[in-house]
């Protein structure tokens, strides 16, 4: 079997906002502009930093967690773009051991080199002990170096570098810009087509970038990067033989208010024989002609007032619940259906009114990590993250468990069903059971509802 060779690293650090998105954003925006083919991946489920990556090189950007979407999906992802790239990059999670899975695990099932980035703002000597720890901690764990972020000054980097016991790990110090910082809100980076300037901000890091050893590697240094990836022979859960969902046509919410779509989600309706339509609750007033609905994630409560204003929108998708049509709403999609949303100023917003009750937005996370949902004996993969919570009538129907784990009473995410209406907070990876997913959309939905 083949073992395509490519240039690949993962950039990982000791926690969470220490600059590794602005870092694998910039990396990629740098070999990107001198010519070169770049691939980015995101360790973890994430739907925000991948807008970044994708701005950065113009290619897709797909998810990898060996949980989530399984080490075979991994594998064949990776596989694959070393056959076309000229260099793979992987931005990890949370810091470099967090979780299970964690960054540092995909590390080394695949032989990737990490690159350590640190914000060294508050520290000096201890900037060598931490990288050798990250180093260290794990034997026998592929090493690229380290680079050092949110730097003062020179002198400042000049001891930074002197604390590294390896000076070949030495990959260079960014410095304070605020020219290239990647502005954040509650659920992680602003989507990069909110900004007018992103991609000056990332040509700004990229520029900074440029300047350090990490930036001024060639396509010759990167061999030191290569890596053998062995294509998988199963690339996971196996799409059914007949496409379950021929013939129908499922209209997805596209816009900003819900724009967490996993790339993935959409090659995999199109694999069940989907037609997809993308429509704009915010902007359009009715609903293209279609069999099924997704109201993916998002931004719902900074798009509140617009929501309630847009109620030939909420008439059109009424009119399609009337005709028992499938729709599936996640986190923020459901959340637009309640009757009432209110804000974290306390503001109230009447929403549309498809589910009885009030989801509120809290200042503290309400909700994170890996779930899975059972659905007649089929299992979903995902996971869940959100700031609100819901109050509502309406019983769950089924509920989400923890990884490998059975549901428990009053935890995990309620999924709740109104006539064809399924609605949970639960992100669902659809390509992780096909057939789960295509009982979400198919027309034979309505059987059961009646």
């Amino acid at each position: 079997m083949s073992q395509p060779k490519c240039p690949a690293i993962l950039i990982a650090a000791p926690a969470s906002g220490q600059g590794k998105t602005t870092v694998a954003a910039a990396l990629a925006r740098l070999h990107t502009r001198q010519g070169r083919k770049v691939r980015v991946f995101k360790c973890g489920p994430d739907f925000l930093d991948p807008y970044w990556h994708t701005l950065a090189t113009g290619a897709p950007v797909h998810q990898m967690d060996l949980w989530m979407t399984g080490e075979a999906d991994c594998r064949a992802r990776l596989a694959a773009a070393a056959l076309e790239a000229d260099l793979i990059i992987v931005e990890g999670v949370m810091g470099l051991f967090d979780g299970e899975p964690s960054a540092a695990d995909l590390a080394q099932r695949f032989g990737l080199p990490v690159l350590a980035v640190i914000d060294a703002s508050a520290m000096a000597g201890t900037f060598g002990a931490l990288a050798f720890g990250l180093q260290h901690y794990r034997p026998d764990l592929p090493w690229a170096g380290v680079l050092a972020n949110r730097v003062a000054s020179e002198r400042h980097a000049e001891m930074l570098k002197g604390s590294v016991r390896e000076p070949e790990q030495w990959l260079g110090a960014l410095m304070r810009n605020p020219a290239m910082n990647l502005p954040e809100r509650h659920l992680g980076l602003t989507v990069a087509s909110e900004l007018g300037d992103a991609l000056e901000r990332l040509d700004a890091a990229a520029d900074a970038l440029a300047a350090t050893p990490l930036g001024q590697m060639s396509q010759p240094d990167l061999k030191c990067w290569d890596v053998a990836f062995k294509a998988a022979d199963d690339v996971g859960t196996a799409l059914p033989d007949v496409k379950p969902l021929a013939g129908c046509t499922v209209a997805v919410a596209r816009d900003a208010a819900f724009c967490f779509i996993y790339a993935a989600n959409l090659d995999c309706l199109q694999d069940l024989g989907a037609q997809l339509v993308f429509f704009s609750p915010l902007a359009d007033n009715a609903l293209p002609e279609c069999d099924a609905v997704w109201l993916p994630g998002g931004y719902p409560e900074l798009h509140a007032e617009r929501l309630a204003a847009n109620t030939p929108m909420r008439d059109s998708l009424a009119a399609l619940v009337a005709q028992h049509k499938p729709v599936w709403a996640e986190c923020g999609g459901m959340m637009v259906l309640f009757d009432v949303l209110v804000t974290v100023d306390g503001q109230s917003h009447t929403q549309w009114g498809l589910l009885p009750g009030t989801v509120t937005m809290q200042k503290r996370l309400a909700a994170l990590g890996p779930q899975q949902l059972a659905i007649d004996g089929e299992v979903l993969r995902g996971h869940t993250f959100h700031y609100s919570t819901c109050v509502t009538p309406l019983a769950a129907r089924w509920r989400t468990a923890r990884p490998d784990c059975e549901p428990v009473p009053d935890a995990g995410e309620a999924l709740y069903q109104a006539g064809s209406i399924r609605a949970s907070y639960f992100h669902a990876w659809f390509a992780s059971c096909p057939a789960a997913t295509a009982a979400l959309f198919a027309a034979t939905f309505k059987e059961a509802v009646e």
